[in-house]
């Protein structure tokens, strides 16, 4: 990718401007960007029209790194390359005289995020042995102005006495869109979380079901490109680790890949690292068995081992064994032991809080959500073990939610065995209703009303609706998806 940086000069804000102070900077913007998020380190100002967005943070002064040059580098590293996952080398200005003799330069560079385009413009004033650093973030060019304008008029105190010199950590984005908002996301559907009787609550989020109790938060990752493959476990769990987890932290220490050679095989990633969101140390184990990634995300190892009765970054790998009888792990009482695979029950479970209530408006003219089944069954002669044939049963079935709650079903169905072919098919229309916040009513299923159990699971843009006749509970799951 090749791009130029280019700075504006502009003669005037297009709205009226008021001078402020913060820290050492004083500053103007116009009245209609809005103050952000703010902390002990930076202040922030956002501008938003529809989905195009831009945020200024203005950074307390730091100690200078000895030069323009270097305290440029330092603060890109810092506050832009790492929060952003900004891999690409920043295109940069070259070193300029501002007033009071400060220094001024600037470095550019641009990410993706949601398959749009964001540049990132981070400038740095250098003096008196201080450094002040101010960042824009935007996804359409249209705010640059401001951006220019504002560093034009940009004054700075002048004197080592004012210099308070404070350590500069990232400040938390309320944009609603950089990569480190972990702010749960709105959607169409009536229920966006869950309070699960056990004291754990899900909430939906761009890329992820968030499942949270106490001072742990586990993430429970949507499907992403590059994460599951056939490669060896090391390769496999670090890309994982790459992709998934590594852009929301900006320090790793003590990484470790494991696994156990099983049916069912467990992949596990731990690391002990520092959240750039909040700048605090965490203790992160990835984790996938029966389905997609699982995050855990805990205080420390310990808090880890107390949940889920295991200490993760003590797992040796290798293949199970009965003269093993299971993994050796570390308990919670930090004793080595053996445990059979259901050590990992817990962890796998967790998959299972990606789940939210439907209400019948959520389905009202969506169109068609479908689901399709089929199984094949082997025979053998119970005398001799020879081959003795198969048979194959396969369904479709889907539901056309239209206006006014209203619904027309079908499902069509083939067996095949033993040179016969058997079909069937039915088809119903009806109106749907909510009895509660977990199960809905169909008037008409094949002439008679029928109850389902029913519960969405979040995907990326969209949920899965998972209904099970409530008579005859794990008899069949009709599924069907819809963004």
């Amino acid at each position: 990718m090749r791009y130029f940086l280019i700075l504006f000069l502009l003669s005037s804000f297009s709205l009226a401007a008021q001078e402020q102070t913060y820290d050492i900077v004083t500053f103007s913007l116009p009245k209609d960007w809005k103050k952000g998020a703010e902390n002990n380190a930076a202040i922030q100002f956002v501008k938003k029209e529809g989905s195009k967005w831009a945020q200024i943070a203005i950074y307390k002064n730091t100690a200078s790194q000895g030069s323009p040059e270097a305290d440029l580098d330092s603060e890109w590293e810092k506050l832009a390359a790492t929060p952003y996952n900004i891999t690409g080398a920043p295109v940069k200005t070259a070193v300029e005289d501002a007033a009071g003799n400060w220094k001024k330069s600037s470095a550019m560079g641009k990410w993706i995020f949601n398959g749009k385009e964001v540049t990132t413009t981070l400038t740095t004033f250098t003096g008196y042995g201080a450094c002040v650093s101010i960042l824009c973030t935007l996804t359409d060019q249209k705010f640059a102005g401001v951006y220019t304008t504002m560093l034009a008029a940009v004054k700075l105190k002048s004197g080592e006495e004012d210099m308070v010199k404070d350590q500069t950590v990232p400040v938390e984005p309320d944009n609603g869109q950089p990569v480190n908002n972990t702010t749960p996301i709105a959607t169409g559907f009536k229920f966006n979380s869950t309070n699960f009787d056990d004291g754990w609550k899900s909430t939906i989020h761009e890329d992820w079901v968030q499942v949270e109790k106490g001072s742990i938060k586990v993430l429970i990752h949507y499907p992403k490109e590059g994460t599951i493959f056939p490669a060896d476990p090391d390769k496999l769990i670090s890309a994982a680790w790459n992709i998934l987890v590594a852009p929301r932290y900006s320090t790793l220490s003590n990484f470790k890949t494991s696994y156990v050679e099983d049916f069912n095989r467990p992949y596990l990633g731990t690391g002990d690292v520092t959240e750039v969101q909040s700048g605090q140390q965490k203790f992160v184990v990835l984790f996938r068995r029966s389905g997609g990634w699982i995050e855990i995300v805990t205080p420390d190892k310990n808090t880890f081992t107390r949940e889920f009765g295991f200490d993760a970054s003590s797992i040796q790998w290798g293949k199970l064994s009965e003269y093993m009888g299971g993994y050796v792990v570390t308990n919670s009482a930090g004793t080595i032991v053996k445990a059979d695979p259901e050590i990992f029950n817990k962890l796998d479970k967790m998959a299972n809080y990606n789940r939210f209530a439907v209400a019948a408006s959520d389905l009202n003219n969506t169109g068609k959500w479908n689901a399709h089944y089929s199984s094949n069954t082997f025979y053998a002669n119970y005398y001799t073990g020879a081959y003795a044939g198969m048979t194959t049963y396969s369904s479709s079935q889907w539901f056309d939610f239209k206006a006014g709650l209203k619904y027309h079903w079908e499902l069509v169905a083939a067996n095949t065995g033993m040179g016969q072919i058997s079909t069937a098919q039915a088809k119903s229309d009806g109106t749907i209703k909510s009895i509660n916040d977990w199960q809905l009513l169909c008037t008409n299923i094949e002439g008679k009303p029928k109850t389902y159990d029913a519960y969405f699971s979040a995907i990326k843009g969209g949920r899965v609706l998972w209904l099970n006749d409530a008579k005859a509970p794990g008899s069949g799951i009709f599924t069907g998806y819809a963004r």
